[in-house]
């Protein structure tokens, strides 16, 4: 049996799956903003934590010792890149165990499908996320429905309660329901050590107010609270690393670049960072609720 990167415990080898179909159905391209396609070098972003996504959007990226967790999917043509820098980083994308989703929009789980294919991963989300995966679409009541594309589904896509919690290895990950954004979005949290030294992680979820017409936050009070109270949730995190979902929603382009150039100190560790990008997410909120109250 092979030993995990960092040596901890032995992984029990899989076994390397077929090459994929030239014209992939599971990574055929969705249409995408340009900035999320734009390649990241993958980086340890502390301890067990590591960042395997593209400069547009996150992919987190965990090594338990007995094996991988991945957060998020990206889009589908995607794949490719994110498996490509799980094996820079000296890892196999056939040892991820489980995959893990912030939110079932298509930039988030398009390649999630192809990721679990690759890698025999088991792939959880919150129950409303769940739903959407397996459906391979958005929720109706979801914000961005009227145009936010279907995605590859995910059958087989477990729910995780809130608060609720998965161990794999030495790490224990937790459920953060935060919805708001869209009905089944999460956040996640664990704790990653280096060197003796220990700091909490929170891989949030989008928090910020965006809704396709007929939709909007003021004519659904309902979902304004909701996110309301996943934006104080998250403020209140125990929070001194954060990964946001769009990396760019929370300095993660910079910080990233900074965690490259070896740069000291860690550009990550932040004990405000979940205050500042609740903050930020308020005022969206703020800004689009007299935005839409205006337009009345």
């Amino acid at each position: 049996m092979q030993r995990s990167r960092t040596g901890r415990g032995p992984i029990r080898r899989r076994p390397v799956p077929a090459p994929a179909p030239a014209d992939d159905p599971l990574t055929r391209p969705l249409k995408a903003n340009p900035d999320w396609l734009v390649p990241q070098t993958p980086v340890k972003i502390f301890g067990n934590t590591y960042f395997v996504g593209t400069q547009g959007l996150s992919i987190a990226l965990i090594d338990t010792g007995q094996g991988l967790i991945l957060i998020d999917g990206a889009v589908p043509q995607a794949v490719g890149d994110i498996e490509a820098n799980i094996a820079r980083l000296g890892f196999r994308i056939q040892d991820v165990r489980y995959i893990l989703n912030t939110e079932a929009h298509f930039d988030h789980s398009g390649g999630i499908a192809a990721l679990a294919r690759d890698s025999g991963a088991t792939v959880i989300a919150a129950p409303a996320g769940a739903e959407a995966l397996r459906a391979g679409k958005v929720l109706e009541a979801d914000p961005q429905a009227a145009h936010i594309e279907a995605f590859p589904a995910i059958p087989t896509a477990r729910p995780l309660g809130d608060g609720q919690t998965l161990t794999l290895g030495d790490v224990t990950v937790t459920a953060v329901h935060t919805p708001g954004h869209t009905p089944g979005s999460a956040s996640w949290t664990w704790s990653s050590c280096e060197a003796g030294v220990c700091h909490s992680v929170v891989f949030a979820s989008s928090l910020n107010a965006v809704a396709a017409t007929p939709f909007t936050y003021a004519g659904h009070p309902e979902a304004t609270q909701a996110l309301r109270a996943s934006i104080a949730r998250v403020e209140g995190l125990d929070c001194d690393i954060l990964i946001s979902a769009h990396p760019n929603n929370s300095g993660g382009i910079e910080k990233l670049a900074g965690r490259v150039a070896n740069a000291t100190p860690n550009p990550f560790i932040d004990p405000n960072a979940c205050k500042t990008y609740g903050a930020r997410a308020r005022g969206i909120l703020d800004q689009r609720l007299a935005t839409e109250t205006a337009a009345r």
